[in-house]
């Protein structure tokens, strides 16, 4: 799993991120997040301005982002809450990269459903790339995480890469996702399994076969 602690806070973290602070545009939408809630209660909006902070990090280091302790800390003064306090959020919810990632941080399920389906054979496809997990890949491209369930056990087993989710995949069909952001390409995010659309049965309807012409009522058949 993703190791939750802060990067050191050395010198020269302090030299690049010490003088942090949102761009106009990511001013702009963390303002908006804040106006959501009721006077004195800002601080509720600490999640998505810690996602916005990293985001804005992303961009400048041509990443996926990571909150440097620095940007925690602006974070915390510009909702005047305690370090610490933010600090627990980041560090608690996995949305959050907590050292540097590469450019696409490839979070890999590891748990029974995907296990049960050939997340294993998604491991060693990453590793056969040089991907290690924990750590940034040396081309900078890759960081590879194991995460725990993600809520697509019904078109296991499923990869997370940056903001998107790929499904129903193989060892040979992750191949092809990962050649084509290794290209700058966007491949079709969700289900990889050909006819399908989404979590719908992969081999066609086997129950309320009647609900695919209208809404049909099964309350009188029950027994």
């Amino acid at each position: 799993m993703a190791d939750r602690n802060p990067a050191p806070d050395t010198p020269e973290l302090r030299e690049r991120w010490g003088g942090f602070e949102f761009n106009e545009a990511y001013r702009a939408k963390a303002d908006k997040a804040i106006a959501r809630y009721p006077e004195g209660r800002q601080r509720s909006a600490v999640m998505p301005l810690l996602d916005l902070a990293q985001r804005q990090v992303g961009e400048e280091t041509d990443t996926q982002g990571w909150l440097p302790l620095p940007v925690i800390e602006y974070v915390a003064d510009y909702l005047d809450m305690p370090v610490i306090r933010v600090l627990e959020v980041a560090s608690f919810y996995f949305m959050y990269n907590m050292k540097p990632v590469g450019k696409y941080h490839v979070q890999v399920c590891g748990t029974t459903p995907c296990m049960l389906r050939g997340s294993d054979g998604l491991f060693e496809t990453c590793k056969k790339r040089g991907m290690k997990k924990g750590e940034v890949s040396e081309d900078g491209l890759w960081t590879l995480t194991e995460v725990e369930c993600m809520g697509n056990c019904a078109t296991a087993p499923m990869v997370q890469i940056n903001d998107d989710n790929y499904e129903d995949l193989t060892p040979e069909r992750l191949d092809t996702i990962l050649d084509a952001l290794a290209k700058g390409e966007q491949p079709k995010a969700g289900t990889q399994e050909p006819g399908r659309h989404t979590s719908e049965p992969a081999n066609a309807l086997s129950s309320l076969e009647k609900m695919t012409e209208e809404n049909h009522d099964y309350r009188g058949e029950w027994s």
